[in-house]
C-alpha cells in the first residue's frame, strides 16, 4: 500500500495530466454527433468510376430529390400559387343605405313620391348589380397581371375561382353608372350620379393570410424524395461511371443508413469508435509533445491550454453541424493555429491544428473536402505569421485564409461537377466571414496571455520597446548597463536567430537582464565615472555580494513591474552558477592562509535550461568582457570567445539546455564576428 501511494505521490503531474486528457476526451465524445457514418467516401467520385465493390441495397430506402430540384419545385409553386381574396358583404349594405338616405335628404318634396321610389329602385338596382359582380381593391400581389388572370374568392368560407376580368374595379364601376344612367329614363342624371358615385367602394379585398397559408401549405407538400430503392437492388457496380443520378442515390442511401444508426445497440458502438478516433488522435499529441517538446508536456497549464484550445473547436463545431442556418466553413478554425503560434512554435502549431481538423473531419460532412481545405488555411495561416512582430500581420493572415479557402474550394468543385456552373458568390461569403472571425485571434491572445500567464511575441514587442517606463529609468539611473543590455541584446538575437530560437524572446530578455544593477549602479564598472571605484572601501567578499546581489534585485524589480515569468527566467539564469572571478582570486590573494565560503563568490543560479537563456549568457559573457581587452585585434577577440565560452561549458553551465556543440561552434564565429564589428576590427586577409 505504501508503494502505491508513493508512486501516486511522484506521479503526481502525470496523473494529473492524464486527468486533463480524459476531460478533453469525454467532452469531445459527448458532443459527438451519436450517428454512424457512411463507409464510403464519394463526394469527389461524381464522372468517375466507382472503384470499390458493387454496392447492394441493404434496405429499401427513398431516392432523395437534389437541392436544385427541390428549389426549382418550390419555384414554380411560388410561380403557380394563386392570391386569395375575401368578399366584404357589409360594403354593399352600407353603401346602399347611405345611397337611400342621401337620395331622400336632397330629394325635391315638390317631386311625386312614385318618382322619389322609382328613382330609389333604380339606384338600389344599379348598386346591387355592381357588388354583386364586385369591386376589387388594387393590390401589388395583382399589379400588372392579365385579365384571365385566376384568384380565388373567399365568400362564406367557400372559395370561388374567378378571373380578374370578372370583377370591377372602381374606375370601371363608375364609368357602368354613368352608362346607365344616361341610357335610363331616369330624370335629374346630374344630381344622382354623384350620389350613386359616392355609393363606390371596394368590397374585394387581398387576403395576405390566407394566401400565405396556402403557399406555405404547398410548398411542405412538396415530395422530398422522386423515386424508391429496394432492398437487395444493385445501387452501382465496380468500375461504373458516377453521372448525377447515381450520385444522388448514393447521397440519399447515406442520408438514410446515417438516420438508421440511431437505435440502442448502434449507438453504443458509436460512441465506443468515436472514443477510440478521439484516444489515438490526442495520443499522438501527447507524444509529439512528450517527445519534441518536453518544456510544454511537462508544463500542465501549458497542456491544459492546448486542450481547451481543442475542445473549444469541436464544441464550436457541434453547433454549427447541429444548425441549418449556417454552414460550417463560417466558424474560424484558423483561428487556433493563430494563436497557438503567437505563444509557442510553429511546429507546435501545425501539429495541433493537425489533429483538431482530423477530430472534427469525422463530424464535418464532405469530411475529405473540409479537412484539405482547413488544413490549406491552417498551413497558410501559420506560413504568415511566422514572425508576428504587428498587428497587421494578422489582416494579412485573414486574406490569405480567405484566398486559400477559395482557391481550394474552386478546385475541388472542379473536380466533383466538371464545372464551375454550382459556384455561387454565396458560397465565399461563409469563407469570408470565417477569414474576418479571425481577427478575433488578436484580443483572444491577450485574454489566454492573462489567464495562463504566458506571454506572446505582441507582449514582447511592447516589452521591448526602449522607451518603456521601466527600461527608461534603467537608461537614466545606469546609463552604461543599459548601453552595455542593447549590446547584448543585439548579440545574442543575431546568435539565435543563427541557430534557430525565438530571437525576439532572447532580445527582451537581454534589454531587462541586469535591471536589478539600477539599485546600486556605482558598484558596476561600467557606471563608475572619474575613476571612483567604491569597491575600494569594501572587502571582496562583500564586493562579491554585492555584485551577485543584482540577480535577487533584478528578480525582485522585474516581479514588482509585472514582467512575465519567461523574461524573469533570463535575469535568474544570466550568470548560471557561475564565479565572481576576479574577487574570488583577489580574496585568495589577498588571505592564501584564510579558508574560503565559495559559497559567497558563486551567483545562486539556476544554470540556462533553454537555448535561449544559454544564448544569453554567452552573449552577456562575451560582450562585458570584451570591453575589458586592451588591444582589439582578431587574435586577441577570437581567444577571448574561446576562452569564455569554453570556460562556462566546463563549468556545465549549459547541461540542461537543448543546445549542441555544433550550435556552441556557430555562435562562437557569430560573435566573434560581431564584437570586432563593434569595435571596427578588421579581417586580416591572408596575402
Amino acid at each position: 500500500m505504501k508503494k502505491v501511494v508513493s508512486v501516486i505521490r511522484h506521479s503526481h503531474p502525470d496523473i494529473y495530466r492524464g486527468i486533463l486528457f480524459l476531460i478533453a476526451l469525454g467532452t469531445m465524445v459527448y458532443v459527438f454527433p451519436k450517428q454512424g457514418k457512411f463507409k464510403y467516401e464519394f463526394q469527389n467520385l461524381k464522372g468517375k468510376p466507382w472503384y470499390h465493390e458493387d454496392l447492394i441495397a441493404p434496405f429499401d430506402f427513398a431516392i432523395k430529390k437534389t437541392a436544385q430540384e427541390l428549389v426549382s419545385e418550390k419555384s414554380e409553386v411560388i410561380k403557380n400559387a394563386r392570391p386569395y381574396l375575401k368578399y366584404d358583404s357589409l360594403v354593399p349594405k352600407n353603401k346602399e343605405a347611405a345611397f337611400v338616405n342621401s337620395l331622400k335628404a336632397s330629394w325635391n318634396k315638390k317631386s311625386s313620391d312614385y318618382l322619389l321610389q322609382k328613382t330609389l329602385s333604380f339606384g338600389k338596382a344599379l348598386i346591387d348589380s355592381i357588388y354583386k359582380r364586385g369591386i376589387i381593391e388594387p393590390v401589388d400581389a395583382l399589379e400588372n397581371k392579365p385579365l384571365d388572370y385566376t384568384v380565388f374568392v373567399l365568400n362564406e368560407n367557400i372559395a370561388e375561382e374567378h378571373e380578374l376580368n370578372d370583377f370591377y374595379t372602381v374606375k370601371s364601376a363608375y364609368e357602368f353608372i354613368e352608362d346607365q344612367l344616361y341610357a335610363s329614363k331616369i330624370q335629374d342624371v346630374d344630381r344622382i350620379l354623384p350620389l350613386l358615385e359616392n355609393s363606390i367602394a371596394h368590397n374585394i379585398f387581398y387576403d395576405k393570410e390566407t394566401s400565405e397559408k396556402v403557399l406555405k401549405q404547398a410548398i411542405n407538400d412538396i415530395a422530398p424524395s422522386r423515386d424508391i430503392i429496394l432492398k437487395d437492388q444493385r445501387i452501382v457496380s465496380k468500375g461504373e461511371i458516377i453521372d448525377a443520378d447515381k450520385f444522388q442515390i448514393l447521397e440519399s442511401l447515406k442520408i438514410e443508413y446515417e438516420e438508421q444508426s440511431n437505435g440502442t445497440g448502434n449507438y453504443l458502438f458509436i460512441v465506443l469508435g468515436q472514443a477510440i478516433i478521439i484516444t489515438i488522435c490526442l495520443s499522438v499529441l501527447a507524444a509529439f509533445l512528450k517527445f519534441f517538446r518536453k518544456d510544454i508536456y511537462s508544463d500542465n497549464a501549458k497542456v491544459s491550454f492546448i486542450l481547451i484550445l481543442v475542445v473549444l473547436q469541436v464544441v464550436m463545431a457541434h453547433f454549427s453541424i447541429n444548425s441549418q442556418s449556417f454552414s460550417i466553413y463560417i466558424l474560424p478554425f484558423c483561428i487556433l493555429p493563430i494563436i497557438i503560434r503567437a505563444f509557442y512554435d510553429t511546429r507546435v502549431a501545425l501539429f495541433v491544428h493537425i489533429v483538431t481538423v482530423l477530430i472534427i473531419s469525422f463530424m464535418a460532412p464532405n469530411r475529405f473536402e473540409f479537412a484539405f481545405i482547413q488544413l490549406l488555411g491552417g498551413m497558410v495561416a501559420i506560413f504568415s505569421i511566422v514572425n508576428m512582430r504587428n498587428r497587421s500581420q494578422i489582416f494579412v493572415s485573414a486574406i490569405l485564409i480567405f484566398l486559400t479557402y477559395s482557391v481550394s474550394f474552386i478546385g475541388i468543385t472542379i473536380i466533383q461537377e466538371g464545372s464551375n456552373d454550382v459556384i455561387t458568390w454565396f458560397d465565399f461569403a461563409w469563407f469570408g466571414v470565417s477569414a474576418l472571425l479571425t481577427l478575433f485571434s488578436y484580443p483572444l491572445i491577450f485574454v489566454f496571455e492573462k489567464i495562463f500567464g504566458f506571454t506572446s511575441d505582441v507582449s514582447l514587442l511592447e516589452l521591448s520597446d526602449t522607451n518603456g517606463k521601466l527600461l527608461r529609468e534603467l537608461a537614466s539611473r545606469a546609463p552604461g548597463t543599459f548601453q552595455h543590455s542593447l549590446q547584448v541584446a543585439n548579440l545574442a538575437e543575431e546568435a539565435i536567430y543563427n541557430i534557430g530560437g525565438n530571437s525576439l524572446l532572447v532580445r527582451t530578455g537581454a534589454l531587462y537582464h541586469d535591471i536589478g544593477k539600477m539599485e546600486m549602479p556605482m558598484y558596476f564598472i561600467e557606471n563608475q565615472v572619474n575613476g571612483m571605484n567604491p569597491h575600494e572601501d569594501l572587502s571582496y567578499d562583500e564586493s562579491a555580494g554585492i555584485i551577485i546581489s543584482h540577480v535577487i534585485k533584478g528578480i525582485e524589480i522585474a516581479k514588482k513591474n509585472n514582467l512575465p515569468e519567461q523574461i524573469i527566467d533570463f535575469i535568474r539564469t544570466h550568470h548560471g552558477t557561475t564565479m565572481t572571478a576576479y574577487f574570488y582570486r583577489s580574496f585568495k590573494k589577498a588571505f592564501p592562509e584564510e579558508q574560503i565560503d565559495e559559497e559567497k563568490f558563486h551567483y545562486p543560479g539556476p544554470i540556462p535550461f533553454s537555448k535561449e537563456t544559454a544564448v544569453l549568457m554567452m552573449a552577456d559573457s562575451v560582450e562585458a568582457a570584451s570591453r575589458s581587452l586592451k588591444k582589439y585585434d582578431a587574435e586577441t577577440i577570437d581567444a577571448l570567445v574561446e576562452k569564455i565560452i569554453n570556460s562556462q561549458i566546463e563549468q556545465n553551465q549549459f547541461v540542461n539546455a537543448d543546445i549542441t556543440f555544433k550550435d556552441i561552434n556557430t555562435l562562437k564565429k557569430i560573435f566573434k564576428k560581431k564584437v570586432m564589428n563593434i569595435y571596427h576590427v578588421r579581417v586580416e586577409y591572408p596575402r
